[in-house]
């Protein structure tokens, strides 16, 4: 069985630290092993989500960019 993304956050635009905030806060609402996946441009986000998920627990189960997008599938730890 795979998992499905649940929600979606378009963080395209914003800058450090706000991607990474707004994520956080998402999290708070999902369930443990639920997927969230989120859209940013800012390049320092690689960085952020990489720290972020190491401090948190979360597990960015996939990571990749096109075209100045950056995007982030995380797995709410539990």
């Amino acid at each position: 069985m795979s998992a499905q993304i649940v929600k979606t956050l378009d963080l395209k635009g914003l800058s450090c630290p706000l991607p990474i905030a707004k994520t956080a806060l998402a999290v708070k609402d999902l369930q443990p092993g639920e997927l969230i996946e989120s859209l940013a441009t800012d390049p320092g986000s690689v960085a952020d989500f990489a720290a972020w998920a190491t401090s948190t627990g979360n597990e960015i189960v996939e990571q990749s960019v096109d075209d100045g997008v950056y995007r982030f599938v995380i797995r709410k730890k539990g």
